[in-house]
């Protein structure tokens, strides 16, 4: 298969078996596009009791996706061809019908939640009415149960451009097809370019339908599209636009790296000038028509990429047998995740697959079954702006028993030091106002302000920490020798928050288990002993271990003579994590982004044992000597006499 040349695609319909392969609000589905009326295009599709209900089960569930949940999946169709080529009096409507049972089942189960199916074109082999006649009876699976669909004509459906006029296509798959679809949003005056809209995860989302040629005004009515709906992401859908650089023969289809393996056809290179590289808009393409399937990956104008995938499978067993590719979306994990099934296999009992059959069940090569990271709210940061959450006064966080509140915007300008001396007030009125020390030959910007912060902090700032041991350098800060926080046992309860990022080059043998907040006073000093205590280590500290980058809190509770320990789970660096120790009188239990870690021990916790002496903010006291400084930045920090609830968080909203 030659992809130099469009002259072999463009053969006419039939002519070889073969062939050649957080935040918008919910957009009207029903939103006017510029096109034709739905009505306007003659005939009407099937009635659902021309259905053949086939298959194991025979029959079909609700059409029910959850138009909010953060996971949806997005259900592609490639390449049916085989199974309608009514001019050879060939046809199964079986397998596709089977396929359509599934989605629609699908819809309503949380682990798919299938919201929208995109077919690609090449719906039948010759083109002719009496293959679009089935396919008519199959589709009306998905009508007769409301489900959302979008479909394309391909080169074995019609020939030219989209300046054809009459088809058995259009007759049959036209705009009229929708017109009780929710998510139709319109056509173009030919009827083969058409728009939909579907819901999920809160957003709407527009699709692209294209003809398998589209003229200039296809094009300029597809920009026009576009510019109406200026904060949707868009998925691309054509027949062609990228194709394989490798022979078809080539068996698994493993050829080359898995990650980019097809690139533009010459078609697709028009497509690409005409409306995807200005179109920031435009995340993901989507086509059938060559073989095997691959993926690329391109910078569009705005430098953001733009995923191009084809999906096909008509040249295995059955035609590919109305397989189907699964786009989850999870907009919690950042993530895409791919896998390639055949529900039509799939719904036959296991001991009655034939051995093709069961081979073809489910395609797990690394080009039909993988992962696309993307990190949608950068993505899509161009055209729906990510709303910023507003800096908070400092009162309106000094609930009752605040007893320190620190934090660290509007007093210095981002990138300058702080100096020797330097003082950080209390903002809880309470007198524990922290000053800046330095560890001897440290470098004088070891500690600087910085307009970094968690998106849900408070204060709009925080403190970037360049410390370290071997040798031990830093500048960190502590309360005054009289600060009513020294001498606090907190026998009632306390909540203890910060906010903290891990840089790049953070070592564990150079920062590790340096501590964020910490109270002077060793554990021998104290008077501990017992099981884990290490009688040089501090009373309490608030610190990062070496160990993964865990968060932990180890202190000395006024009940116990040993310590008790809450780890929580790894931090990735440059990433703002929020942590929280929350102390109900009985039990502590620390929080990362509001969840409860693992080691969380049931082990009775009283207070926290105080010698008197001052708390370090950065700095970390082992045997009465500062031995490491901590390494990252830190914002808001709060400290409360009694438990709060993860409503009453700094975070909370």
């Amino acid at each position: 298969m030659s992809i130099s040349s469009d002259n072999q695609s463009q053969e006419p319909a039939g002519q070889s078996r073969r062939g050649f392969l957080r935040n918008t609000a919910l957009a009207g589905a029903g939103t006017a596009v510029v096109g034709v009326g739905v009505a306007a295009l003659g005939a009407t599709p099937a009635s659902a009791t021309d259905v053949t209900n086939s298959g194991r089960t025979g029959r079909t569930g609700t059409w029910k996706p959850d138009p909010t949940a953060l996971q949806f999946t997005l259900a592609v169709m490639p390449d049916t061809q085989f199974l309608y080529w009514g001019s050879q009096d060939s046809v199964n409507r079986t397998p596709q019908e089977e396929s359509f049972r599934y989605i629609i089942d699908n819809s309503g189960n949380a682990d798919n939640n299938i919201v929208f199916m995109a077919h690609l074109g090449d719906m039948t082999q010759d083109a002719d009415a009496s293959s679009f006649e089935q396919v008519d009876k199959a589709f009306a699976v998905l009508d007769s149960h409301g489900a959302a669909y979008s479909v394309l004509a391909g080169n074995h459906d019609v020939t030219g451009d989209d300046s054809r006029g009459d088809t058995p296509y259009l007759r049959t798959m036209g705009p009229q097809r929708f017109k009780r679809s929710k998510t139709f949003a319109g056509s173009d005056p030919t009827g083969y370019n058409t728009a939909h809209i579907f819901q999920a995860a809160g957003l709407s989302w527009l699709v692209l339908a294209l003809d398998w040629r589209t003229t200039d005004q296809g094009f300029a009515w597809a920009n026009d599209v576009i510019k109406a709906h200026p904060k949707m992401p868009v998925i691309l859908t054509s027949h062609d636009i990228v194709a394989s650089p490798y022979d078809d023969n080539v068996f698994p289809y493993e050829s080359g790296d898995p990650e980019d393996n097809a690139v533009l056809s010459g078609y697709g290179q028009t497509v690409w000038d005409k409306l995807i590289n200005d179109n920031d808009q435009i995340f993901l393409t989507l086509n059938g028509h060559y073989w095997p399937p691959g993926r690329t990956t391109r910078k569009n104008a705005a430098g953001n990429d733009v995923r191009m995938h084809i999906t096909n499978y008509q040249n295995r067993y059955f035609g590919g047998g109305g397989m189907i590719r699964l786009y989850h979306f999870d907009l919690a994990r950042d993530t895409i995740d791919v896998e390639t099934i055949n529900p039509w296999i799939l719904a036959q009992e296991p001991e009655s697959r034939s051995e093709l059959a069961a081979e073809h069940a489910r395609i797990t090569g690394p080009v039909d079954n993988f992962s696309i990271p993307i990190d949608f709210e950068k993505r899509f940061s161009g055209f729906i702006p990510v709303p910023v959450r507003p800096a908070r006064p400092a009162a309106k966080e000094l609930v009752r028993g605040t007893l320190a509140y620190w934090r660290f915007d509007g007093q210095g300008a981002p990138g300058t030091p702080l100096t020797v001396g330097q003082t950080v007030r209390d903002l809880s009125g309470k007198g524990n106002d922290l000053t800046v020390v330095t560890v001897p030959g440290t470098a004088a910007d070891a500690l600087t302000w910085s307009d970094d912060h968690h998106p849900d902090q408070p204060g709009h700032a925080s403190l970037k920490f360049a410390g370290g041991r071997n040798p031990v350098h830093g500048t960190y800060l502590t309360t005054g020798a009289k600060a009513p926080l020294n001498r606090e046992t907190f026998s009632a309860g306390y909540t203890i928050e910060t906010f903290v990022m891990l840089p790049l080059d953070w070592d564990s043998g150079k920062n590790g288990n340096a501590s964020i907040l910490s109270r002077r006073g060793s554990a021998g000093a104290a008077g501990k002993h017992g099981k884990n205590t290490d009688p040089n280590e501090p009373l309490a500290q608030f610190a990062v271990t070496n160990n993964g980058r865990e968060a932990q809190f180890n202190h000395y509770p006024l009940n116990n003579t040993y310590p008790t320990t809450n780890w929580g789970h790894g931090m990735v660096e440059l990433k703002w994590w929020h942590l929280a120790v929350v102390n109900d009188g009985r039990l502590t239990r620390l929080y990362v982004e509001g969840a409860p870690v693992v080691d969380n021990p049931n082990r009775l916790s009283v207070g926290l044992t105080s010698l008197g002496l001052p708390w370090l903010v950065g700095g970390h006291e082992y045997a009465g000597d500062i031995d490491v400084v901590f390494h990252g930045n830190v914002g808001d920090i709060r400290i409360v006499n009694r438990p709060l609830s993860m409503n009453e968080f700094l975070t909370a909203k």
